[in-house]
C-alpha cells in the first residue's frame, strides 16, 4: 500500500513518516462494488477497514428484513475495530452504498500496531468517543423527536450548498432508505416528503433533492 493514502487518513496523524511507512506494508487493498455486503453482524473478527473511496452504511436487520441504519461512513473513515479490541463477533452489518475502495489490516497485524503505537490507541479510543456521542445523539432523536424533526434534521445533515445557494441532497434517498435511516416508518416519511414538497420546501431532480428554502423548524 502507498504511504502518500495514509498521509490522508486522519487516524495516522500522530505518526511520522518512517512508522506509517513500515505501518503501509501489512496493508491490502480491496474493491467492492455498489452494494456490496462487506461485513455481517455475526461474523468472526479479522480484519479493520478503512475506506479509502466511495461510501458505506453500518446497519442492523432482523429475520424479517426490518432495517435500521446506524451510520453512514465516508472517505478516510474506518470500521471494524471495536470486534477488534474485544475480540466478539461482528455487531452490525457493512454494505457498500457505491463503488468503494479500502485498506484492510488483518487482527494479527492491528494487534501488533497499536501495541507499539500508544499514540494510535489514544487515535483510536478519540474515535470510539465520537461514534458513542453520535450514537447518543441518534437514541436522542429517536426517543424525544417526531418524523417530521428526524427527516429534515438527515435532509439538512446531507445538503450541499451549491455555488448559486441552493442546497442539494446528492445522495439517491428513497423513502425506504429514508426510513431505515431514522427509524420510522416508509409511509410516515412518504407523508412528510410529499408535505414538503406542497410547501414548495423541495423537489426532486435526476434522483437528487433539491432544498429550495430553509425548512421549518415543525410541521
Amino acid at each position: 500500500m502507498d504511504t502518500e493514502l495514509l498521509n490522508t487518513i486522519p487516524m495516522f496523524e500522530v505518526l511520522n513518516q518512517e512508522e506509517k511507512s513500515s505501518l503501509a506494508l501489512h496493508f491490502s487493498l480491496r474493491r467492492h462494488a455498489k452494494n456490496t455486503v462487506i461485513i455481517s453482524e455475526g461474523d468472526e473478527t479479522n480484519s479493520l477497514y478503512i475506506i479509502l473511496s466511495g461510501r458505506v452504511k453500518v446497519f442492523l436487520n432482523d429475520d424479517s428484513g426490518k432495517e435500521v441504519v446506524l451510520n453512514v461512513q465516508d472517505s478516510g473513515e474506518y470500521f471494524g475495530e471495536v470486534s477488534l479490541l474485544d475480540g466478539d463477533p461482528r455487531s452490525a452489518s457493512v454494505m457498500t452504498l457505491e463503488d468503494s475502495q479500502f485498506a484492510v489490516l488483518s487482527k494479527q497485524d492491528f494487534i501488533h500496531v497499536i501495541s507499539q503505537n500508544p499514540e494510535l490507541s489514544l487515535s483510536i479510543i478519540r474515535g470510539l468517543t465520537l461514534r458513542m456521542r453520535a450514537l447518543s445523539e441518534n437514541v436522542r432523536s429517536l426517543a424525544l423527536t417526531d418524523v417530521y424533526s428526524r427527516v429534515a434534521k438527515v435532509l439538512n445533515e446531507l445538503a450541499e450548498e451549491q455555488p448559486d445557494g441552493r442546497r442539494i441532497v446528492k445522495e439517491h434517498l428513497t423513502y425506504d432508505n429514508l426510513a431505515n435511516r431514522i427509524g420510522a416508518s416508509s409511509k410516515m416519511v412518504s407523508r412528510v416528503m410529499q408535505e414538503l414538497k406542497k410547501g414548495n420546501y423541495i423537489r426532486k431532480e435526476s434522483q437528487q433533492i433539491i432544498i429550495e428554502q430553509n425548512l421549518p423548524s415543525s410541521w
